[in-house]
């Protein structure tokens, strides 16, 4: 086999056998949707770092509706956390208390939230859920190839021949975990490579590489690991990075303590090195808390997923401080997501069980402060199948990002995505582009309400005009009606909603508008 075959053929899937600071670190090419992202034909040095809560985050327990205790505590009391423990960001919104610092990146402006985020009709599978995002699909189509893989093929379909380059001497992305993402999947080929561990991240500087057993299949798998990292054609640009800077901050923990805080240790001082990858993918498992979240006895501030949502504060909030100590804080921003939430209800193991929308993080010194969208409307008497309905669609943020930060155009992004999405101004105006100012709350009504089956009732708009969606959710948050998606002129709207072939029972109509949405509670009889 020829050796370019075998990186083609290989790389992807080996390459986590070469390990980078114990943590799995994947390098991937440049893409056209990457160099989209990364914004690398006009030379930017802004880098994107995306954090995976794999196993679906209960986002009810970190980001907490104080405007309606009263029905947070009917559907969850044997978990929800007392009210004056928690943290509050606005005097309607609070954060849980393990995430402390985070409230204080909140206060100084580092910390923006992003309200019910997910996308039409979710799937409560962790695979496929984790498809669609990985993917940026509709929930109802499956998609083989990754976002980043499609533009990666459509832009340098000869991937990895002629790189790197001395126009693209480093990796476009680098991820720290044992799983190579599907973002990155191409039609043919993956067009990536990817390095797998943590611990490994001083053996790739030192150029050694894992033990293997003393056997003659552990004979064969050293020697393969050694191909592996000779074949590794950006280690030379790792290293070299890596030994221009060390890790400032003193509030990292011990090494093995938050393999979170070890892999935003690593992105920071290979972004302090001076290498110019664009995008950072790191990842935090154990969110899919069915049983004991919280303790069976004793304090609901404590349990396993308080200490999930500490260590993501902690690395967080290490990581900002070590940018902060090396002034390249401006050039970074991140975001955190999940699968999918988990329900209103909790279940009688002091759990929770897989839901829809969860609230969504974004870090840095350039995103927009705020809460973006109210809190999401809870129902007096939570049944086990209630879920959180979205708010914004999990691919308005990603556009909404590559706009900005990586100034992406829109004929790229819909190109990317297969479709238009509302913006939502997550980063501060003039970061990049001119983005827009906060998100609001989108007042209407909705008459009549009750309303008849199979009949229709009206929303009253006053529009700000631009692109407009009016959806119908059930209570589990899947679309059940989707009566406009257009733009709309600015000035008042009346806009009819058909009701004819859906069930009696509670409905949640939404309004999304720019960096406006609002919902409200619709009865069909």
């Amino acid at each position: 086999m020829k050796r370019r075959e075998f990186l083609q053929t290989t790389a992807a899937a080996t390459v986590g056998t070469a390990f980078l600071s114990g943590l799995p670190i994947g390098a991937y090419g440049y893409s056209a949707q990457l160099a989209a992202l990364t914004n690398a034909t006009t030379q930017s040095d802004k880098v994107l770092v995306i954090i995976q809560l794999q196993g679906g985050n209960d986002g009810l327990n970190m980001i907490i509706p104080l405007d309606q205790y009263p029905a947070l505590m009917a559907a969850r009391s044997n978990i929800v956390l007392p009210q004056n423990q928690v943290l509050g960001l606005t005097t309607a919104t609070g954060i849980h208390p393990a995430m402390a610092s985070l409230h204080n990146m909140y206060q100084n402006g580092k910390l923006g939230v992003v309200q019910s985020v997910g996308y039409p009709n979710p799937n409560f599978s962790h695979f496929r859920a984790t498809d669609i995002w990985t993917s940026g699909s509709d929930s109802n189509v499956t998609w083989t190839t990754g976002w980043a893989g499609r533009y990666l093929n459509g832009e340098y379909p000869g991937f990895p021949t002629g790189y790197p380059s001395t126009q693209n001497p480093d990796p476009l992305a680098i991820s720290i975990g044992s799983v190579v993402s599907n973002c990155v999947q191409g039609p043919t080929v993956n067009m990536g490579m990817a390095i797998a561990s943590t611990s490994s991240f001083y053996q790739l500087l030192s150029g050694g590489v894992d033990a293997a057993p003393n056997t003659p299949a552990g004979h064969e798998l050293t020697f393969i690991r050694q191909v592996v990292s000779q074949t590794q054609v950006y280690t030379t640009a790792i290293q070299a990075a890596a030994g221009r800077a060390q890790n400032l901050s003193p509030l990292y923990p011990a090494a093995g303590q938050n393999s979170l805080a070890d892999q935003l240790k690593i992105v920071a001082q290979l972004v302090a090195g001076g290498l110019q990858t664009r995008i950072y993918v790191c990842q935090l498992g154990g969110f899919d808390t069915h049983t004991l979240q919280v303790p069976a006895t004793g304090s609901t501030t404590g349990g396993t997923h308080a200490t999930l949502l500490g260590k993501i504060a902690e690395a967080v909030n290490a990581f900002q401080d070590d940018l902060q100590r090396h002034s390249i804080q401006d050039r970074v921003v991140g975001l955190t997501f999940s699968e999918f939430g988990r329900r209103i209800r909790s279940n009688s193991g002091y759990g929770t069980d897989h839901g829809a929308a969860a609230p969504l993080l974004v870090f840095g010194s350039k995103v927009n402060p705020i809460v973006h969208g109210p809190n999401p409307t809870l129902p007096a008497s939570a049944g086990v199948n209630d879920n959180i309905p979205m708010q914004f669609d999990f691919r308005s943020i990603y556009t909404s990002i590559l706009k900005d930060w990586f100034q992406v155009t829109p004929s790229t992004l819909t190109q990317l995505f297969g479709q238009t999405f509302p913006y939502v101004p997550v980063l501060r105006a003039g970061t990049a582009t001119a983005t827009a100012s906060a998100a609001q709350v989108a007042e209407f009504t909705v008459y009549p309400n009750p309303a008849p089956r199979d009949g229709r009732t009206t929303v009253a708009y006053d529009c700000a005009g631009g692109h407009v969606q009016v959806v119908l959710l059930d209570a589990l948050g899947r679309e059940v009606r989707r009566a406009v998606d257009r733009v709309l002129a600015a000035g008042p709207q009346f806009l009819p909603v058909d009701l004819s072939g859906l069930a009696a029972g509670a409905y949640y109509c939404q309004v999304r508008e720019a960096q406006r949405t609002g919902s409200r509670i619709v009865a069909v009889e």
